[in-house]
């Protein structure tokens, strides 16, 4: 059974701090956001390997 949004930001505000900042929430959405979205687009798309993505970030990377 799938959690609904709603589950899911409840579940949130369960465990960040009483005195969080509305940014603190936006923030931790946001990154739950970006996770489902990679966990979607490894599903759809395929991974690569750990030597493939070091071999990407090395031609972007200045040493």
């Amino acid at each position: 059974m799938s959690t609904t949004t709603k589950a899911k930001v409840l579940s949130l505000l369960k465990h960040l701090p009483d005195d969080c900042s509305i940014e603190d929430v936006q923030y931790h959405l946001y990154i739950i956001e970006k996770v489902r979205q990679g966990l979607v687009i490894s599903e759809t798309q395929g991974t690569i390997s750990q030597e493939e993505a070091e071999a990407l970030l090395s031609k972007w990377l200045i040493e």
